[in-house]
């Protein structure tokens, strides 16, 4: 659990310097054989790339390191529920684990929206553990959208 604490707090630092950018605050930390490989946070206005989601960016960084696409014992802390187009890329990339923050009943793609672990078309579904700091990643978003209106 302790683990599970120290990832989740290193991907709300990512979400929290994502805000700073002034992207929407998601961070995220990709772990392999119990150390970080890859951490990121949304980056879709910096790059102007709107698959620039802080799950894609760590995947990304991740499997250039290892130079392999699939990352079959990896395991992916996320501050916000993957959407579909996330979600089907932990899948694609083989990941051990999913652990996010906040649910996301409107973009959501994991326990909300098409749930995409459970389509028949899914090939890989990870184990899948939600609610990790849930009130601190929540937070955060409610805060840089608070600043927006």
């Amino acid at each position: 659990m302790a683990e599970t604490n120290r990832f989740m707090d290193l991907a709300l630092a990512e979400a929290r310097l994502a805000a700073s950018r002034g992207e929407i605050p998601v961070g995220a930390v990709l772990v392999l054989d119990g150390e970080v490989i890859a951490s990121a946070g949304n980056r879709t206005r910096e790059l102007n790339d709107i698959t620039a989601h802080a799950e894609i960016e760590v995947i990304r960084e991740a499997s250039r390191m290892i130079g392999d696409e699939r990352l079959p014992g990896a395991d992916l802390y996320v501050t916000l529920e993957p959407c579909t187009m996330c979600a089907a890329a932990i899948s694609f990339a083989r990941l051990r684990r999913l652990y996010y923050g906040a649910e996301d009943p409107k973009g959501g793609g994991v326990d909300n929206g098409v749930r995409f672990f459970s389509q028949p078309t899914c090939h890989h579904a990870p184990e899948v553990y939600s609610g990790f700091s849930a009130q601190a990643a929540a937070d955060i978003l409610k805060q840089f959208f608070a600043g927006k209106r």
